[in-house]
């Protein structure tokens, strides 16, 4: 067989070499026939002993993924948890049994498909990537009732790629990073889990790649390369020795971008901005202090509005602020305030489904609605603000009412704590997420209001070229390097400047390698991105001029459309860039 080459979709960069593992589980043959009555109980109890065992197979990969996985990631499997015992769930599952006589496998089997198709018909493809987390643990409770046992990969015993039809979020939470050196998919999408946790973990990953396991066999050569989304089976020799040589330079690359950990991120010319880092939760901190990060441009609080089966209290949300201000030893950390809507379940405000949530009853619009719950993390976040340099941000504005409603409750909740003796940081900042097209049109009108901004280039880019940047149909148009984007973003960042004020960056775009050097030349102030594209952003900004990059953004700003613009990027990186590190100048 001569070399083959499969082509997917880049989910994690990196490239790694090594004998093939196809992960295939053994295929279940389900009773179809009808139970006699007194049989009833006896598969209740079958399905009660099932999932007990199914529980602490999750507990033990739950545990396991808190220890290897940043905070968002691991929550995953405390929802995974609940899900498994949830009541609604089990009464469904024993009425099969009992209503329909169906086994015990039989009846799990369908409750848990056809609640998983329900999420697939929703129009959010957030949700409906999380029908893969329900099949996930149907699965799990399938093969704990049937008495069969689910193939791991946290028992590897050499390196491996491993080839699979699909991951589950617990495949991928058991992998070992001394095992896997990659895994490619058949299919999967980049808002996936397996994609996200792929990146946290820093495996080098491709999915979406169609065909795969018609071209492999266990323990063939293969080659991943995560940055490229490709995958070669039986490769050539010239093969082997170029990815060789990758590997030796992301190794030396690895090593040099470690040094510049302690150094600031300052152009040749002297400029100085901000790299920071965006959090899910007080469990990534750890990540945001070894990749040198400067604070934390972007906390999102929603993971404590939604890994309980009720409201954080104020007390609770406190005491997370406070750990993560006094963690970062002074250094600024911008908290998001509750930025969710009817696209996720967030138990205790009983959001009903919204045609279009994106488009909803969400973020500052439910926070103005709801004011007794903002006041909660309002007054927590004032009284953290004691312990660290805290700013605060408001998400999804579109109107200078809003800031002033927001604000007059932000004024409220400081009255409150100052009437009864608590301590908080009186100058605290506010700033505002850019992230509608509305925002940065009227950017130098809402600057007078607050004290920075921060643009979310995922929302603005959906926002603005009217693309759905989760449907994978229609992906090619969602383009954060799109004209009339980097036109409002420049709105943006000149509208605070000349209000002697700062915008910052926290979306996917301010840890993108080639916009670094533009977003440089308008003027980006601080960029906020996940903690491990740090390294590269800044060894980009120091050997880069902040003079050729201002000339840089004009020819950009002036051309026509995204692929002109990916040229000039191009040429600019290849031509223009003072050495550092070798081999990652041809990413575009």
């Amino acid at each position: 067989m001569g070399e083959i080459e499969v082509r997917g979709i880049s989910a994690s960069p990196g490239i790694g070499m090594g004998k093939v593992f196809r992960l295939e589980q053994k295929r279940l043959v389900i009773p179809e026939e009808e139970i006699p009555e007194e049989q009833v109980e006896q598969e209740i109890g079958r399905f009660l002993e099932g999932r007990r065992k199914a529980f602490e197979q999750l507990a033990g990969i739950h545990a396991r993924a808190v220890e290897n996985l940043s905070g968002e990631e691991a929550e995953v499997f405390e929802g995974h948890l609940e899900i498994l015992m949830d009541e609604d769930l089990e009464e469904e599952i024993k009425e099969r049994i009992g209503g329909y006589r169906f086994s015990a496998e039989k009846a799990l089997g369908e409750v848990f498909e056809e609640n998983a198709r329900e999420m697939e018909e929703l129009e959010n493809p957030y949700m409906r990537e999380r029908a893969a987390d329900l099949r996930d643990i149907g699965r799990r409770l399938l093969y704990a009732v049937a008495g069969e046992e689910l193939v791991s990969l946290d028992s590897l015993e050499e390196e491996v790629i491993v080839i699979a039809e699909d991951l589950t979020p617990s495949d991928t939470a058991q992998m070992d990073k001394k095992r896997i050196l990659g895994f490619a998919t058949e299919r999967g999408g980049l808002t996936s889990h397996v994609t996200i946790m792929a990146k946290s973990l820093e495996i080098p990953a491709v999915v979406g790649a169609g065909e795969l396991l018609s071209h492999c066999r266990d323990n063939q050569i293969a080659v991943l390369d995560g940055t490229a989304g490709s995958v070669v089976f039986d490769p050539r020799e010239e093969t082997r020795s170029a990815c060789g040589e990758k590997i030796s330079l992301l190794k030396k690359e690895r090593e040099f971008l470690d040094r510049l950990r302690d150094l600031p991120a300052e152009t040749l010319d002297g400029h100085r901005v901000e790299l920071c880092a965006n959090i899910g939760s007080e469990r990534e901190l750890e990540g945001v202090l070894s990749h040198g990060a400067e604070g934390i441009g972007l906390f999102r609080t929603e993971f404590l509005y939604m890994d309980k089966g009720r409201l954080p209290t104020e007390e609770e949300q406190f005491a997370v602020y406070r750990k993560v201000a006094e963690s970062l030893g002074g250094k600024g950390i911008i908290i998001r305030t509750l930025d969710i809507g009817g696209d996720k379940d967030v138990p205790g405000l009983g959001l009903q489904k919204e045609e279009n949530p994106f488009l909803g009853w969400r973020a500052v619009r439910m926070c103005l609605d709801l004011p007794e719950m903002f006041a909660l993390q309002l007054r927590a976040i004032l009284r953290a603000s004691h312990y660290g340099k805290l700013r605060i941000m408001y998400p999804m504005v579109i109107s200078l009412s809003e800031i002033r409603r927001l604000n007059a409750l932000l004024g409220k909740a400081k009255d409150d704590l100052r009437a009864a003796g608590v301590p908080f940081d009186e100058d605290i900042e506010v700033g505002i997420m850019i992230e509608t097209p509305a925002a940065a049109l009227t950017a130098h009108i809402l600057i007078r209001e607050v004290d920075f901004f921060s643009i979310g280039t995922n929302d603005l880019t959906q926002y603005t070229l009217a693309v759905d940047r989760g449907n994978e149909r229609i992906a090619d148009l969602y383009q954060p390097l799109h004209p009339a984007v980097l036109q409002l973003i420049h709105r943006v960042i000149l509208a605070s400047h000349e209000e002697g004020k700062w915008t910052g960056m926290c979306g996917e775009l301010a840890g993108d390698e080639r916009a670094a050097p533009l977003l440089l030349g308008m003027g980006l102030d601080e960029f906020s991105m996940s903690a491990g594209s740090i390294p590269r952003i800044k060894d980009i900004i120091r050997r880069s001029s902040r003079a050729d990059l201002r000339e840089l953004a004009v020819r950009v700003l002036n051309a026509g459309e995204s692929r002109e613009i990916l040229e000039i990027l191009k040429a600019y990186r290849s031509e223009s860039l003072s050495p550092g590190t070798q081999g990652q100048n041809d990413l575009i």
